[in-house]
């Protein structure tokens, strides 16, 4: 079932990276991301109360969490506004290569020969999306990347400990709540980032405009997660994997990137998505 709901998970991701790409264009990058905290700390409210504070120590993991995460979510933000959203996917994408390796010393997982398969493709797939990328003049030291490349190593690191929260053999966190309270940091948190960095600053930088993509990003973030969580919460569930298949979401933000956004460059990108939807069927066969 775990891999089923990864990947769900993964095509509300790529709904939700693809509304942030379009409300975030010539638009704040900070007040978008505060009402998307907002309103994901308001869709999961009732799981927070339902599940109670629990214990300090739990908090303290769970503050932990939100703080790892919104660090990844600024520098992705970030990058996003400024890069094609079917650039951000491949180099977004090489995540969980580094999962895969953190889960394999860490946690000591072990991949069958069908997933081992469709990771390796995965990868390569990834790479070659990168060498497209390049033809666009997006290269590894564009300061865009740098926080994209920040993004993803500030994500993997969340995807691991997602696994040390969650997994039964480790600290066994109930996962609503998780959700519930990590979300409501994250809202705290960027209030005061809001309050204290950007309104001083309002009029100095890019100003905020309203776009209906705004709730329509966190709708489907919580979808993502919910789902996300779910599966991770399986005792056989293998963080490497899950975190492939929701790389998968590319798929759905590259098609509206090509139809909706008309972004270029896209023919020497469908071989690579072609490697990377056979790599998803691998880890389908590997996850059954």
């Amino acid at each position: 079932m775990w891999w089923l709901l990864s990947f769900g998970s993964a095509a509300l991701l790529g709904g939700y990276d693809s509304f942030k790409k379009i409300s975030l264009k010539d638009n704040a990058v900070i007040p978008v991301l505060l009402l998307n905290t907002l309103l994901c700390a308001l869709i999961f409210s009732p799981w927070m109360i339902r599940t109670g504070f629990g214990d300090l120590a739990q908090q303290k993991f769970i503050l932990a969490k939100s703080v790892l995460v919104l660090s990844s979510w600024i520098a992705g933000y970030i990058a996003m506004k400024h890069l094609p959203i079917t650039l951000v996917g491949p180099v977004n994408a090489t995540r969980p290569v580094l999962v895969l390796v953190g889960a394999i010393f860490l946690f000591g997982e072990r991949l069958n020969p069908y997933q081992w398969a469709g990771v390796l493709l995965a990868i390569i797939a990834y790479f070659l999306m990168r060498i497209s990328g390049k033809k666009e003049g997006y290269a590894v030291g564009n300061r865009w990347i740098v926080f994209l490349i920040l993004s993803v190593m500030l994500g993997a690191a969340s995807g691991l400990y997602d696994k040390y929260l969650m997994s039964p053999e480790h600290l066994g966190l109930d996962r609503m709540r998780v959700l519930g309270w990590y979300s409501f940091y994250q809202a705290v948190i960027m209030l005061a980032i809001t309050a204290f960095y950007w309104w001083p600053r309002r009029r100095k930088t890019t100003p905020f405009h309203w776009s209906w993509g705004i709730p329509l990003i966190s709708i489907f973030l919580c979808g993502a997660d919910f789902l996300y969580m779910k599966a991770l919460s399986q005792p056989d569930a293998l963080i490497a994997v899950v975190s492939m298949i929701r790389r998968g979401s590319m798929l759905v933000s590259f098609a509206i990137g090509a139809l909706l956004l008309k972004e270029k460059n896209l023919k020497s990108k469908a071989l690579d998505l072609c490697l990377l939807l056979v790599s998803m069927v691998l880890l389908y066969l590997g996850s059954r």
